[in-house]
């Protein structure tokens, strides 16, 4: 058979099966991931390897030659600087940025992509200063692109079950909430030690878990922070962003959560409710490379259900194509990280004035 003659149709690389397989593949929403650092390469970057409905073009550092090296890596076709970012927003393959840079410069990112037309996905905390929150969804808006923050909670099987379990009413009314995540911060994570790139320290970085993940589960906002407090053992590495935090944000129905945050203790999670009829627990529950414990008692019954480690970043990847496709608004928009940003402005306001400071309705 010549090579100008039509493959078996029963062959997988016959045309009619390439053509297929390309028609599958360009279904598929096209991403740029900006900023390479330790969260793009070993969460977001493999991502793409079992996503469905998601691909990766290109990915842009400041780095050229690690962009290249990455690319070769996970098989991305194009690489970019930081400086020709704007090339890459030109490319018609590019539909949707991924933006995992530092807090401080995300708000740029942003900006520029949804000029373009681009959708974005950006990770949290969204942005250093409500301000800049503000900015990056109306550019959005007005752009009339999507913009969603990588809270991969709203998509994780157990959180979703912790949820339900609340939601349930079996705990009977809510009384308090502990919850907690802490790290060990590399020596390399120079940017996370910076104010003006971080924005703040571990409230900021681990804390917004906290503060988010505790949103979701209950579904309602708190209406005041309160007894917050910042300390550090390490005041020459720590000048200028809070080692650890602890603060307590008072929800309505008088329920309240305590809660910690810190960058100089062993990675380690919990989330847990106690309510009149039961308590539950979700342990560990924000790291995304662990198996999860649901447990707890209701009505002195004793229940527990463990949750294998999943990939949950290719469930944002898809969530948000999937949005971007069929024309929605992802769960968790600029709205939602807008509003985790106020809250813990409003916590670092308390450390500050060691008063109670009410977070006002959200707008």
């Amino acid at each position: 058979m010549g090579p100008w003659q039509p493959l078996c149709p029963a062959n997988p690389r016959s045309p009619i099966h390439l053509k297929e397989a390309i028609m599958a593949t360009s279904k598929r929403v096209g991403y740029a991931v900006v900023g390479l650092g330790s969260i793009s390469e070993n969460a977001i970057l493999p991502a793409f390897r079992t996503a469905k409905k998601s691909r990766l073009v290109a990915l842009v550092s400041g780095d050229a030659a690690k962009a290249k090296r990455l690319a070769k890596k996970f098989h991305a076709p194009l690489s970019y600087t930081y400086e020709n970012f704007d090339e890459c927003l030109r490319n018609p393959d590019v539909e949707a940025v991924f933006v995992a840079t530092n807090n401080g410069t995300h708000v740029r990112f942003t900006l520029q992509a949804a000029a373009s037309g681009k959708h974005v996905i950006c990770e949290k905390p969204m942005a250093n200063t409500v301000e800049e929150c503000e900015r990056m969804v109306d550019a959005c808006r007005k752009n009339k692109v999507k913009l969603m923050i990588a809270y991969r909670k709203y998509f994780e099987p157990a959180s979703l079950e912790f949820k339900r379990l609340i939601a349930s009413g079996k705990l009977g009314r809510l009384k308090f909430l502990h919850t907690a995540f802490s790290v060990n911060l590399p020596v390399s994570s120079q940017w996370h030690l910076s104010q003006s790139a971080a924005g703040g320290g571990a409230l900021l970085d681990v804390g917004v878990y906290c503060v988010n993940t505790s949103r979701f589960v209950l579904g309602v906002d708190p209406v005041e922070a309160s007894g917050a407090y910042a300390w550090t053992v390490d005041p020459v590495r720590f000048a200028e962003v809070e080692e650890t935090m602890s603060f307590q944000l008072k929800f309505p129905d008088s329920l309240y959560m305590q809660a910690t945050a810190s960058f100089g203790a062993i990675i380690a999670s919990f989330l847990q409710v106690h309510g009149e009829k039961g308590w539950a627990a979700l342990d560990p529950s924000y790291a995304f490379d662990t198996q999860r414990r649901m447990f707890g008692e209701i009505g002195g019954k004793w229940f527990e259900k463990k949750f294998p480690p999943i990939g949950e970043f290719d469930l944002e990847l898809d969530h948000m194509a999937e949005c971007i496709r069929k024309k929605r608004e992802p769960l968790a928009d600029g709205a939602v990280g807008l509003r985790d940003v106020q809250i813990m402005q409003a916590i670092y306001q308390s450390e500050r004035t060691k008063a109670p400071v009410a977070i006002p309705p959200a707008g």
